[in-house]
């Protein structure tokens, strides 16, 4: 009879092995939907084998961790961001990754001075998040994508970078007004 895995176990991720004979030295790994995939040489023994897998199937986690922070890593960032850009004045109740925002980045509720950010952002590269959290932090204390609000956003120095960036995945996604500079208003 097959034993019930606990809570408190950690899931190990299904990991396939690929020998290629054209590999000398060097190892790699990759997720493929629920797998990850570590490529070794043909050569490796099965002690070799067991030791690069698990240190692959690490380092893969902890790199996909640093690019997925938690809702907990969001507010620290969050914290960090508003004593940089804007002398600690836009301080959050809560941040946190939602999944119904299909057309926005992110959004604020200044009233209950709440954030919420796309997951669709999580994978993309920090300062694109960071430009996100800089945006909706000045919606704490401005609300309207009028000039000051602009001036406040503009302090984050990637701000115009991470516009392109955010309107070049628009597009490649063939999402709804990722041809106008304007959509990124509705941030």
């Amino acid at each position: 009879m097959a034993e019930l895995q606990t809570t408190t176990e950690r899931q190990q991720p299904a990991v396939e092995v690929r020998r290629s004979k054209r590999r000398r030295r060097t190892v790699s790994a990759y997720r493929d939907g629920d797998r990850i995939v570590v490529m070794i040489p043909a050569t490796m023994t099965r002690k070799q084998e067991a030791e690069w897998v698990e240190a692959m199937v690490a380092r893969l986690e902890k790199s996909e961790r640093r690019r997925r922070p938690t809702d907990d890593d969001l507010m620290k960032r969050a914290e960090s961001l508003s004593d940089r850009y804007f002398n600690g004045l836009a301080l959050p109740e809560s941040v946190r990754w939602v999944g119904n925002q299909e057309s926005r980045w992110g959004s604020c509720t200044p009233a209950d001075r709440t954030i919420r950010l796309s997951s669709r952002l999580q994978g993309m590269p920090s300062w694109v998040v960071d430009y996100v959290l800089v945006h909706e932090l000045a919606h704490l204390f401005e609300p309207l994508h009028n000039k000051r609000f602009w001036s406040w956003v503009d302090r984050y120095p990637q701000a115009e970078r991470a516009k392109g960036y955010l309107l070049g995945w628009s597009a490649a996604a063939k999402e709804p007004g990722a041809s106008e500079v304007d959509e990124l208003d509705e941030l």
